[in-house]
């Protein structure tokens, strides 16, 4: 994918149900030696879609997008302009996101055509996985990740040994299948377990039974502490926290209080050979220096390079070919060795 320099972050997504919350941990951070990381900054990762997806255009706080057969509408803060196509482009659509807008709020699809079920099938990076229409106006995948779920393919396909990936916070698990599918061995863990229950339905979708992937339902904070205790080690860890949630026993996970720990951690457990640690972030009010300065105070001593900027999609009109305006979806920060 290609890579731009920005000026200014300020992504925001919908919010998606509460993941892994840690419980209370006294350990304490790492007193970390040595130079930082050398840093290559602001940089954009821009995507256009692939697969079954484009976003098609964006405005008036709303955003058009295609996901295989359907063409669907659903709010978006960031789209400040107005929009490109004319209203009757808008109005011929499968579905449209109504209801409580605010960022923790649910409500409910309008199907203006004819009413559809909650799934639909679709394809990206050669892996199928079920669309879905969910209460929180996501659709079971979060397409701008396909910036790192390429990297990563890539990483896998030409280590030429069996890499092994840890995607926390998976979600539906599209990340996992492709990195399995590729050729690793993967760890996926997810504290909801209807988030495991769909992405062991996509993995059956594409009869990808047989790939080695462990299916985690637990707390990432407790799952990775548990690892580092064991000594397990990982060549790729993925991790896509949210900005807050509750546990089920009352845990609460605030990002900015909890992520230096949780980064930490992730880098005892990188394999001595690692080839990446990605961490994506949304819905937060900060800059991307934010967390470029956390990755790079982490990853002290460990030589290599952190790239951090924005993720974003942008628009190619209707025939999916036409680029147009880049829609900001995330801020990331990404180690690598070199």
């Amino acid at each position: 994918m290609p890579e731009k320099t920005a000026a200014k972050p300020a992504p925001q997504r919908e919010q998606r149900p509460p993941a892994a919350i840690p419980a209370a941990i006294d350990r304490p951070l790492m007193v970390r030696n040595g130079e930082r990381p050398a840093e290559r900054v602001p940089v954009i990762l821009d995507s256009t879609g692939a697969g079954d997806f484009h976003l098609i255009d964006s405005g008036n706080g709303q955003k058009l997008e295609q996901y295989g057969p359907y063409r669907i509408v659903r709010p978006e803060g960031q789209a400040l302009w107005q929009p490109t196509l004319p209203a009757h482009a808008w109005e011929k659509v499968d579905a449209v996101f109504t209801g409580d807008t605010d960022e923790e709020g649910t409500g409910r699809w309008r199907f203006p055509k004819e009413a559809h079920g909650e799934t639909w099938p679709l394809n990206l990076l050669g892996v199928d996985f079920f669309g879905r229409f969910t209460s929180f106006r996501h659709v079971g995948v979060f397409p701008e990740q396909i910036v790192h779920w390429s990297w990563m393919k890539e990483q896998v396909e030409r280590a030429g040994r069996p890499l092994k990936v840890l995607n926390l916070f998976g979600y539906t698990g599209v990340a996992s299948l492709v990195a399995a599918a590729a050729g690793a061995e993967v760890t996926h863990v997810d504290a909801s377990k209807k988030a495991i229950g769909w992405a062991r339905e996509n993995q059956a979708l594409g009869r990808m039974e047989k790939l080695p992937i462990r299916w985690i339902c637990e707390d990432a904070m407790k799952f990775i502490l548990r690892e580092e205790r064991r000594g397990s080690q990982y060549d790729i860890i993925l991790t896509d926290p949210p900005k807050f949630g509750r546990g089920p026993n009352g845990e609460v996970w605030h990002l900015f209080e909890h992520l230096p720990l949780m980064l930490d951690i992730c880098r005892e457990i990188l394999s001595p050979r690692a080839v990446g640690l990605v961490l994506t972030a949304y819905s937060i009010r900060a800059s991307f220096y934010s967390i470029h300065e956390l990755m790079r105070e982490t990853m002290r001593g460990a030589g290599g390079v952190v790239e951090s900027g924005e993720l974003v999609i942008r628009e190619a009109g209707l025939d999916g070919k036409t680029p147009g305006r880049a829609l900001s979806t995330s801020l990331f920060s990404r180690w690598v060795p070199k």
